[in-house]
C-alpha cells in the first residue's frame, strides 16, 4: 500500500511532466492541480530534489515570478526556460 505521500510525490511529478514546452506553472499552482491546494513548499522540496530529467522541474517557478532554485543552479533553469521560448 502508498504511504499519502508518495501519492502526492506521483500526482505532483505527473503534474509537472504535464507542463508543456514554453510554459511554467508556480509551485502554488502545481500543488493545487495535484490536488493539495495547500502543499506548494513540499512541491517546492520536491522539485529541489528530483534528479530525473523526464521532469522537466525547471518550468515551475515561484508564485512571484521568480525563478527560485534548480538543484541549486539558477542561471541553468533561466537558461533551460530561455531556450523553450520564456521570457526569463
Amino acid at each position: 500500500m502508498k504511504t499519502k505521500a508518495t501519492l502526492f510525490s506521483e500526482r505532483v511529478l505527473k503534474t509537472v511532466k504535464g507542463i508543456k514546452k514554453g510554459q511554467t506553472l508556480s509551485y502554488k499552482e502545481v500543488a493545487i492541480r495535484a490536488g493539495s491546494p495547500g502543499a506548494s513548499r513540499a512541491v517546492g522540496n520536491l522539485m529541489k530534489k528530483n534528479l530525473d530529467k523526464s521532469v522537466p522541474c525547471h518550468r515551475v517557478i515561484r508564485s512571484d515570478g521568480k525563478l527560485g532554485g534548480y538543484n541549486g543552479l539558477k542561471g541553468e533553469k533561466a537558461g533551460l526556460l530561455k531556450k523553450e521560448g520564456v521570457v526569463v
